[in-house]
């Protein structure tokens, strides 16, 4: 037999019995093993794995019950030929034409692969000093309650829930828990036909730019920004207007009469974390009604103020229907769920469910009921008083420690958040920083990414904490202070 068939991965994390199905499953989908040739017994198979025979034994049972294998008496374990019947024949390789003769460059519209990203290492949990932004802490996380809102979810009481084609609609008990749980947090009051549930916050901005936005549109965002939703925007119109920032956030001038939509994210201004006070607030929703403006306001992180009560959202204040509310539940579940949402007028949200239909259709059914009973059983609360509690004490830690190793940084102020905004000495290059920073085990992001007309390099970086621990702070910054005094050192010698 090909025994080099037969082994299982190193650092597999699915149990030994799942592990041998996939390895025989692969093995015979793909050919490796023909139909007329017997599979290893259950010892043989055992002794050659190092596994128990019972193991093997159950995961031969599956293969069985499941048509992938048969069991001949006083013969053995063959492959069902039935299993393959029904599928192509796959063509050889000599057979194929020439790809590259097909010219796509020619029939490419337009080109999001060459715009500029932000970039984080794949393996950032191997850095023992990862402050990076918009990951999470998989220690703060309620396993077993999600676990047990899943079982739940996908349980028999609620079979049509997770398997029915909703086609334009959204899991009503989903829409009612963002109405009745998490809006009223923001001081927001909405009715179920103006929610939209989104494929997390970002398909909700592509959706928005794609209804809202054409070649002629002028998009007025802040300056640094989101740098996902400019080049969203970009895609549409290169009638972008960058606006400045001060000590309230979004500046609100003259320049706000020549746009039609205004991207702004004044809860926790990103990347800078400066929260828009509430006269400006009222600066800005006067001068959207003074010039017919819609305004975006994208709340991509739960309320939490360090040093005050939260500031309620822009929408709240919203009497014309103006501001079109984007919030997500990545900062405070995981980001790998992909769940967000969208307020605004039922005009726009009935566009927008029919535009969300041609793309996706709805938001797979099992993950809105997995996240509305996780919501409903209070899980959701208990969940972000302990994030509020653990990052409270990262955010003093990376004040202590900013303080100490890198007092003359120009810090914006900071209310609350999971990152502070730090500008370094005058002709520091972050990129060169941020690689150098990664050669002793300290991740952060560079800034000029943030900035939509950045000409060389920024002294400007941000460093995220929402998944380091609090011990971890001081030494990390320690160490990036110290790349920062060399730096400057070798710029300037003495």
């Amino acid at each position: 037999m090909r025994e080099s068939l037969f082994q299982l991965p190193a650092a597999g994390k699915m149990s030994l019995q799942a592990q041998i199905r996939e390895v025989l499953v692969s093995a015979i989908l793909g050919g490796q093993l023909p139909v007329h040739d017997r599979i290893p017994s259950s010892r043989q198979m055992a002794r050659q794995l190092g596994v128990s025979r019972n193991t093997v034994v159950l995961a031969y049972q599956g293969l069985i019950d499941d048509g992938y294998i048969v069991a001949r008496e006083r013969s053995g374990y063959y492959v069902n030929e039935e299993i393959l019947n029904g599928r192509a024949q796959s063509p050889l390789l000599d057979d194929r034409g020439d790809p590259s003769a097909l010219d796509w460059e020619r029939r490419f519209r337009v080109h999001p692969s060459v715009q500029d990203n932000i970039h984080k290492p794949a393996d950032w949990q191997d850095y023992p000093y990862p402050f990076i932004y918009g990951q999470v802490d998989h220690k703060l996380f309620p396993i077993a309650e999600w676990r047990e809102c899943n079982r739940q979810a996908l349980g028999k009481q609620w079979i049509d829930a997770w398997t029915s084609d909703l086609r334009d609609r959204d899991d009503p008990m989903l829409v009612e828990q963002i109405r009745t749980r998490i809006l009223p947090r923001r001081g927001i009051m909405a009715r179920d036909d103006e929610i939209l549930v989104t494929l997390g916050a970002q398909n909700a901005l592509y959706l928005l730019a794609s209804l809202l936005v054409t070649r002629d549109t002028v998009v007025a965002m802040e300056e640094p920004g989101y740098p996902d939703v400019r080049n969203i925007f970009r895609l549409r119109t290169d009638r972008m207007m960058p606006i400045d920032l001060d000590h309230s956030g979004m500046v609100v001038d003259e320049r706000l009469g020549r746009a039609d939509v205004v991207f702004t994210t004044p809860s926790h201004q990103f990347p800078t974390t400066v929260t828009m006070p509430r006269d400006r607030r009222s600066e800005l929703l006067d001068a959207a009604r003074a010039n017919d403006l819609i305004i975006v306001e994208d709340d991509y992180e739960f309320e939490t103020n360090y040093i005050g009560e939260p500031c309620p959202a822009l929408k709240s204040l919203d009497r014309d229907g103006r501001v079109i509310y984007v919030g997500s539940l990545s900062k405070t579940l995981f980001p790998g769920l992909r769940m967000g949402f969208l307020v605004g007028p039922k005009e726009l949200v009935d566009e927008l469910r029919a535009l969300r239909r041609l793309m996706v259709r709805h938001t797979p059914n099992n993950n809105q009921r997995a996240v509305a009973l996780f919501l409903a059983l209070g899980y959701h609360d208990a969940l972000i008083k302990r994030l509020e509690r653990a990052y409270r004490l990262r955010w003093e830690a990376m004040c202590d420690a900013l303080e100490a190793y890198l007092p003359e940084s120009g810090r914006m102020p900071t209310f609350g958040g999971t990152s502070f905004w730090v500008s370094g000495p005058k002709g520091l290059d972050s990129d060169v920083l941020a690689r150098k920073a990664l050669n002793v085990g300290v991740i952060i992001e560079p800034g000029r990414i943030y900035f939509s007309n950045a000409r060389g390099s920024v002294p400007e970086f941000r460093l995220g904490f929402s998944s380091i621990d609090s011990e971890m702070i001081e030494p990390g910054i320690r160490r990036l202070a110290r790349l920062i005094t060399n730096s400057q050192q070798h710029r300037y010698p003495t």
